[in-house]
């Protein structure tokens, strides 16, 4: 079955974002990931920008989950209220992501072409007709990090 996780944005605050709801809704802090620890395809950044959040999890006490990532205006991302979230759909299967992808995408705009990533298998992403933003990912065999 395929996984919804709210996938928020924020404008360099996602640590401290996390860290608050984490204390507000009695959630576990499930892993940060720095931009400093992604390379493929990465364009030089700042030490400042190289340390914010590329990706961090929040699990909460009834097993929901969601994620966050700091907006960086060097990988010409713009942060405004409205554009801070998207959803991420974790298939169980290649096929069934490709399937999910191609029909959101479909009237809409594809933001990132499949691919294989250094988190996911095959990950794409999309802004859908009606303005939403989503992020479809077949993990497999990939652990990040590992």
């Amino acid at each position: 079955m395929t996984v919804l996780t709210p996938y928020l944005n924020f404008p360099g605050t996602t640590e401290e974002a996390f860290e608050f709801y984490a204390a507000a809704l009695g959630g576990q802090i499930t892993g940060i990931a720095r931009f400093s620890e992604f390379s493929e395809g990465m364009p030089p950044l700042s030490d400042e920008d190289a340390n914010k959040v590329a990706n961090m999890g929040l699990r909460l006490p009834n097993g929901a989950e969601m994620m966050g990532t700091d907006v960086l205006p060097a990988l010409g991302q713009e942060f405004r209220a409205g554009n801070n979230f998207a959803l991420h759909l974790e298939a169980d299967s290649l096929d069934e992501a490709e399937r999910i992808f191609a029909a959101l995408a479909e009237g809409g705009n594809r933001s990132m072409e499949p691919a294989a990533t250094e988190w996911a298998e095959w990950f794409a992403g999309c802004t859908d007709r009606y303005g939403v933003e989503w992020m479809v990912s077949y993990t497999g065999s990939v652990v990040f990090g590992g």
